[in-house]
């Protein structure tokens, strides 16, 4: 399964997250798959290390895909969360408080940021909570 955290807008206008994972079933080959999302665009970015991004929003409903870099996210809870390579970011918070992130080790964060189709659903499936 690909490791994938939601981020959205709380009723509170507060960023929350849940850690969960792409919903991936058997496929040909012996290969797991997802079904297609609909998207409206692809675009790729890069960050050299040490990089920080202060209190913002998600500018659109988005995956992004981490492909080097690991992140430490913060909402204004002061909760934390991390992102490594092969991490999906599910961004749903576009509006509110926001997040921020700090880049936390010595690799620059190369990513695709995967703008998806109005409305559409997305196979996030989120971890069990261990009571």
């Amino acid at each position: 399964m690909i490791r994938c955290v939601r981020i959205w807008t709380a009723e509170d206008g507060n960023s929350s997250f849940e850690e969960g994972k792409i919903d991936l079933v058997g496929g040909a080959r012996g290969d797991i798959l997802s079904g297609n999302v609909p998207v409206t665009s692809i675009s790729f970015r890069e960050t050299k290390s040490g990089g920080t991004f202060d209190w913002h929003d998600a500018p659109a409903r988005q995956f992004v895909v981490t492909l080097s870099g690991t992140l430490d996210f913060v909402t204004r809870r002061g909760e934390h969360f991390s992102i490594r390579p092969g991490d999906i970011l599910l961004a749903e918070d576009t509006t509110g408080g926001g997040h921020s992130w700090t880049l936390v080790d010595d690799q620059p964060w190369r990513r695709a940021y995967v703008i998806l189709a109005p409305g559409v659903d997305v196979p996030f499936i989120p971890d069990q909570k261990h009571a």
